[in-house]
């Protein structure tokens, strides 16, 4: 009788660590990186001025000194190809981008760079990586 209850004990145990991969893992293995919403943070820190659905319209935008861009058109703007690679950095904004004018919009690399995300670069990445993809899904065909 009771080797039967420790056999259920070792089961349970069993069970537990495949449910919880992370406690049955070493801690030289690399986190596990959660996926980031870029509809979600689209809808926290751009839609007030570029709108919901990117239009330039949001309800911040006629208080703005310059008025937000019409991020739906920015394949047509560039030729029909969305240039994934200069709207990263754009919004990431620590770098100059020839022709993107002033710094009229928020440095959203330094803004995502803080202690939620552990003040991780990678992470940031992920952020951003995840909006332009997002902003790639709101341009009109």
């Amino acid at each position: 009788m009771r080797s039967i209850g420790s056999l259920t004990c070792v089961l349970g145990l069993a069970g537990v660590l495949a449910a919880h991969p992370a406690v049955a893992t070493s801690q030289s293995e690399d986190p596990v990186v959660h996926q980031v919403s870029g509809s979600y943070t689209f809808r926290t820190y751009c839609a007030s001025c570029h709108g919901a659905k990117g239009k330039g319209d949001g309800p911040l935008a006629g208080s703005l000194r310059f008025a937000p861009s019409d991020l739906t058109t920015i394949a047509e703007r560039s030729q029909g190809e969305y240039p994934g690679d200069l709207v990263f950095q754009i919004i990431d904004g620590r770098k100059a981008v020839k022709g993107h004018g002033g710094p009229d919009m928020p440095v959203w690399g330094d803004a995502f760079k803080n202690t939620e995300s552990g003040f991780d670069e990678k992470k940031v990445a992920e952020k951003i990586q995840a909006l332009v993809d997002h902003i790639r899904t709101l341009q009109v065909k």
